[in-house]
């Protein structure tokens, strides 16, 4: 609240020379009766009335305090901000195949992936985000969606055994999982079109080379950032042996030199990530890159709101007067 008519307020400095009126010359102006001895009327209470007396004073101060409040113009102001977003249009393409159960990022890689994914996902509530999944071949788990609690639910449900279930083949077919993530994107009108790849391989198979979709993504205006997950050397992969599950050592065999080139061709950037801190510092990063775009106007209306305060001094006024007419009524 703000006052239009400020100042007005500096009246309230008449409430001093009052009070010092009312504390030193209201009792001279009160009637009085000479006795000889008021020794016997020491012990005596005051009545009511005269406690009382006091509370015309504080009527009359309230009732002119709030004139003086609503003689300022007190004023208040609804807002509120026309926000427009221009979001961004973002599909990941994820690796499932089987080599994804590997230990090196814990819980496993597939695990740790989905959820510094999900945690991307929920910090972008503007962005249309799809999925791509792919292993040996690719297909698209959702298509870009603002509805982010369907994609998470879908996301939550991706597993490493299609492959070993038969709805897709085994492998890690780069190439085609980017070329499903990009035909996604190819009709977008967002100024800003990103895929986000992550593999833990190199390219064993499908029809297009990962050269070819970076090319096609290029012409199409967008833009590749590429995620290689592993370690440098080898890492632990359970195996059912026996009815029993056995951990060997695989070799990590990540083609980081094609990664590289998808990401440098489609003015992207390439990323290695070997343990869980490293990839949920990747996709912060990726984030910060990524920025949609906002463009807010604020708007404001005033309005006079006075009619309070007048109502309060009406109310503290009549009730000071009908005091003083009935209760502290003064016969002459």
């Amino acid at each position: 609240m703000e006052f239009a008519n400020k100042e007005y307020l500096f009246l309230l400095l008449l409430i001093i020379p009052y009070l010092l009126w009312y504390v030193m010359y209201r009792k001279k102006s009160e009637p009085t009766m000479r006795m000889s001895n008021t020794l016997a009327y020491r012990y005596a209470s005051k009545s009511w009335k005269v406690l009382l007396m006091p509370s015309q004073m504080i009527l009359r101060i309230i009732a002119f305090v709030f004139v003086v409040l609503a003689l300022a113009r007190p004023q208040t102001q609804n807002s509120w901000k026309d926000k427009w977003v221009e979001g961004i249009d973002i599909m990941l393409a994820m690796d499932v195949s089987t080599s994804m159960l590997a230990e090196d990022l814990k819980p496993n890689r597939i695990e740790a992936a989905k959820q510094v994914a999900s945690e991307f996902i929920a910090g972008r509530p503007n962005d249309n985000i799809g999925l791509t999944i792919f292993a040996g071949e690719a297909f698209t788990q959702c298509p870009m969606t603002v509805d982010h609690a369907s994609l998470l639910n879908l996301l939550q449900n991706v597993r490493t055994d299609i492959a070993a279930r038969g709805l897709i083949q085994d492998g890690t077919a780069i190439g085609m999982g980017l070329a499903n993530a990009v035909s996604r994107l190819k009709d977008s009108k967002a100024k800003s079109k990103v895929v986000i790849l992550l593999t833990d391989g190199s390219n064993n198979m499908g029809d297009l080379s990962p050269m070819t979709s970076a090319e096609i993504a290029k012409s199409l205006g967008i833009r590749v950032y590429t995620v290689a997950v592993g370690t440098n050397k080898s890492a632990p992969y359970p195996m059912q042996v026996g009815g029993r599950v056995q951990y060997v050592n695989m070799p990590v065999e990540v083609d980081t030199k094609t990664l590289n080139e998808i990401a440098a061709a489609t003015d992207g950037t390439s990323y290695r990530a070997t343990n869980n801190s490293e990839l949920k510092n990747i996709y912060k990063e990726i984030d910060k890159l990524e920025k949609t775009k906002f463009n807010s106007k604020k708007y404001s209306k005033k309005y006079d709101v006075f009619q309070p305060f007048v109502l309060v001094a009406f109310i503290a006024l009549l009730i000071e007067v009908l005091l003083r007419i009935t209760i502290f009524r003064k016969l002459p």
